[in-house]
This record gives structure tokens, sequence and C-alpha cells, in this order.
């Protein structure tokens, strides 16, 4: 066996971090890149060679899942070691590592770690992955007994019991008397994604994700307060709210309006000029809730409201709220708030028992909704999912037949949803300078990476992460084209309304 002195690990050692799935996964691969920073790893560039790669993964659907094995595979015939961690890795844990022996596979547990995880990959040792658990069952059930139990939560930034200095932290963010942030930013977006909770209660009949991401659990506002005036600190403008359920923010901490007063707070840290939440599931949408989301300044009127389907009776199978006419009643209530509030939400077709009176009622729904974004997923069976042993499966030619029919549909009301925003003012913010006095940003119904974007016109000079006023004047698909709304000379500086 080699001795102690020569399995010595370097001074710092580079990793190559690879990001796969939601804004969620983002927040969790920049917490475990300060980690390994201050562990000794420094995280490589693109183009830099690394000893480690450690592959973030997605597991929630078949195509996610099959995309973080290509990873993985691609990354192993590069010669480097291999760790996969992430929600892929949580899900399968042992079984992966079996039908993987190309990667180490890592759970959440392993995170305060990290470092120490891969400084035993470096001079190649091997652990025992973990056993996949439920891990709803490590949290109690009420959610009032959770608060300040020890498990962790990917991304919520829990300090390990060693100590640990915080990564990447100017002066003056986060005392160690108060809230303290474990991340370091990865990229130079003027957007950044906050995770404000982590897991779900709800029992979803297709859905996997609160077995393997737990119960739910929020975290302190006074945390995520000092974590957004960090991310100002840091070059963001905009915050993403991410979670598993968004609305469901504060119920374990004795607070079911705890978003509505979180959501002005943040508005309110120096350097943000826009918050946006997602993820709202239209059964815990409260009146209040509506309210501040259409009428906050700093706020988005961006509603990200989970339907799933329309048809009452598929729904019901799934476990959900809802049908055609109170999801049509909820948007009334939206843009009578809000007329320019934007709107997205994803559905499943092909279900199990879905009918072809069920594809019309979702049809009719779609047609009448006005939304910004649809989305459009074929069923599947998911491990462990009670829909999995449903009666009534529909053959994959017919599912497939019914995504591309209403994904055709979607396509064509998406376009003529952004055609009517023509004339509309909107205020965009800046993320690309594109040459030529053309620049591409987003506008309050437009969130990264899911949305449209804007292209916008301006014949004075502005910079990412300006926010700037602008007229639409055109559309393309699901993106528009606007023009600056210039000030008069000297009124407020040289540059649009908006911008600095």
């Amino acid at each position: 066996m080699p001795s102690s002195q020569q399995e010595a690990v370097p001074a710092r050692r580079r990793v190559s971090l690879v990001t796969l799935g939601c804004a969620r996964n983002e927040v969790d691969s920049e917490e475990l890149a300060a980690r390994l920073e201050d562990g000794g790893w420094d995280v490589a560039e693109p183009g830099q060679d690394a000893e480690v790669v450690l592959v973030n993964t997605c597991g929630f659907i078949q195509a996610a899942k099959q995309e973080s094995i290509d990873e993985l595979l691609e990354a192993a015939a590069g010669g480097a070691k291999v760790v996969a961690a992430g929600c892929l890795a949580e899900r399968y844990g042992s079984g992966l590592a079996e039908a993987m022996p190309e990667a180490q596979v890592l759970s959440f547990d392993d995170y305060t770690d990290i470092a120490a995880r891969l400084d035993a990959v470096a001079v190649g040792r091997r652990w025992a992955a973990h056993e996949p658990r439920d891990r709803r069952t490590l949290l109690p059930i009420s959610p009032a007994a959770r608060p300040d139990q020890q498990v962790h939560q990917p991304g919520h930034g829990a300090i390990s019991s060693a100590g640990s200095r915080i990564a990447d932290l100017p002066p003056g963010v986060a005392p160690a008397s108060g809230p303290r942030v474990l991340r370091r930013r990865l990229g130079g977006s003027v957007v950044a994604p906050l995770k404000i909770a982590s897991g779900c209660d709800r029992r979803c009949t297709f859905c996997a994700i609160p077995a393997f991401r737990g119960a739910f659990v929020s975290r302190r506002p006074e945390d995520l307060v000092a974590e957004a005036a960090w991310l100002a600190g840091h070059g963001a403008r905009e915050l993403f709210l991410v979670s598993e359920n968004s609305t469901s923010y504060g119920k374990d901490l004795g607070d079911l309006r705890l978003l509505e007063t979180l959501l002005p707070q943040l508005a309110a840290v120096e350097g943000i000029c826009r918050v946006r939440v997602s993820y709202l599931q239209p059964a815990e949408v409260r009146p209040g809730l509506v309210e501040v989301l259409a009428g906050t300044p700093g706020v988005a009127a961006y509603f990200d409201l989970s339907f799933q389907h329309a048809s009452g009776r598929v729904l019901r199978s799934m476990r959900r709220f809802g049908d055609r006419e109170r999801f049509l009643q909820l948007l009334d209530q939206v843009r009578e708030l809000a007329p320019q509030a934007g709107v997205r939400s994803n559905f499943i077709v092909g279900f199990p028992g879905e009918t072809e009176d069920d594809v019309e009622e979702l049809q009719s729904f779609l047609a009448e909704a006005r939304l910004d974004a649809i989305g459009i997923f074929g069923y599947s069976d998911e491990d462990g999912t009670e829909a999995a042993a449903l009666n009534g499966k529909l053959p994959e030619d017919e599912v497939a037949s019914r995504v591309e029919e209403l994904a055709d549909l979607a396509e064509e009301l998406m376009a003529q949803r952004a055609a009517e925003r023509i004339g509309e003012q909107a205020e965009v913010l800046i993320e690309e300078a594109l040459g030529g006095g053309r620049y591409l940003g987003r506008a309050a119904h437009q969130a990264p990476e899911v949305d449209g974007t804007t292209e916008v016109i301006c014949t004075r000079p502005v910079a990412p992460g300006d926010l700037v006023t602008t007229v639409v004047t055109g559309s393309d698909g699901v993106d528009l084209i606007a023009e600056a709304i210039l000030e008069p000379a000297g009124a407020h500086g040289a540059g649009p309304t908006g911008a600095p």
C-alpha cells in the first residue's frame, strides 16, 4: 500500500464541473464549486484539462437521464476520472455505479465533503455508492417540525461541521455571526438563480422528484436576502427564484404568506432590478400572492403555472387540482391586475387513460389561455411512481402523435401571443451586445433559458445588466423585436430610459 506521504494531495487540483438539467441544479453546482475551491480544487475553465470530471446530473425524465449517462460516458472515454452527482446519482445510487463502473457515484449527503471525495478519486480510491432511499423519510411528516433538522439540502449552503471559510465572499456581506453564503458564481450572466426551498410534499402520480429530493424545506428569509445581496455584488441584476414548489414557501416556517413578504425585500436589494418566481402550483396560488406578483415594483408579473393538463378527469388521475374552467378563471384574475403579465406552463400528453375528448379539452384550453410559453411533454413511466402501475397505457406511437399535434398547436399559439405584444411597452434586461446598435435581452414575461428573447435596437450604447425601456415593434415566433425609448438629451444622462 502506498504510504500516506505518497498519497498526499497536492495544494491545488483542477476539476471540470458539468451541470445538466434545471436552474436548481445550477445553484447546487455553485455550492459544489465553492466547497471544492475551499478544499483545494480549482474549477476548470472551458478548454482546460482537469484531473476529475464532476457531472451534476439530471434524473427527471428519460431524455434527461439519457443525456446524463451520455455525458458521463463521454467524459470517461476522454480518459478522465469521472464522478456522478446530482439527481440521477441520488435516485439510482449503487444501481448506477454497477451499471457504469466508469464513474463513481455521490449522494447529496456527500456534498459537504465533496473536496475530500474528489481527493480520494484523484489518488485512485473507490467507495461504495449509497443505496437509494426515499428522502422524504429523513424529515418529520409535519412541516412545522422540519426547521433546523440535520439533513443536507443541496443549494442551501449549509456549513460543514468542521467549519469552512466562505469562498469568493466580499467583506461585509455575510459575517460569521449572521447568514452565510457558500456559493461561487459560474459564468457571468446578469441573471442568477436563487434557491428558496427544496423538496416537495405533493404526491402527483407521475412524478418521482419528491422521493429523491425529499420533503419540502424552506430557506430562511434572512439567508435569502443576504445571498441576494451577495449575488448583486457579483454581477446579478435579476434574481430567478427556484424550487420544486415555490407556492409552498414558508409553510414549514409557520407562515404560508412568507413569499408575499419576501418578494418586496428581495426587490429592494441594492443592485437588483428584477425578481422572478418560478414553479407556482395553481392549487396553492392565493389572491394575495397574485397581487404581489402583479403589482410589486421590481417583481416581474410572471406566472409560471404548473397546469400539466386541462381535463379535470386526467388531472384527478394525476392527483392534481383544477380543470379548464378553473384555470381560465385564475388567468382572468391575473390579467385583471396585470394585463401584460407573462404566463408559461408545461403539459403532459398521453397520460394513462387519456381519451381523445381529454385531448380536445386541452386544445380548447390552450386556444383560450393565451400563454406566452408552452411546454409539451409525452408521458413515460417513471420508476417508483403510481402512474407506472395505472391501467390504460397508450401505445408509444399514439403518445408521440399527440405530442406532435399539441406541440404544433403550441408553437402557433405562442407566435400569436408574441404578435399580440406588438405596440406594448416592455422593460428589457440586456444580456448581450450583438453589434450594430442591436442587443439581446429579456422582457418581464421572458424567463431565462425556457422562454423567448427580445432583440433591442438602440442608437445609444447600453451594456449587459442595463434595464432598457422599449416599445415592441415586431415578433418572430416567440421572440420579440423592440426599439429603445430614448429620453431627451441631458434629461437623465446619455442612456435610454432605465439604463445608467
